[in-house]
């Protein structure tokens, strides 16, 4: 795993929450991006350290919403 890598998956992580009109949870992220659990987790970082994401723990997942 490398920066260009995650970088990839961010991608793949914010087009699939404009798609979905700014808010999935992590699951719904993995079935849209196709990604692994850590992959999202790690687009997810990668996001919200650029201030492009809030992250909210939900009862059962996280959900992620574009800001």
């Amino acid at each position: 795993m490398n920066v260009e890598t995650i970088g990839l998956w961010a991608g793949a992580v914010w087009k699939a929450l404009d798609a979905a009109e700014g808010t999935l949870d992590v699951k719904g992220l993995k079935k849209a991006t196709k990604l692994k659990e850590k992959e999202v987790y790690a687009a997810i970082g990668w996001l919200a350290r650029e201030g492009k994401v809030n992250v909210n723990e939900a009862a059962k997942d996280v959900d992620v919403t574009l800001v």
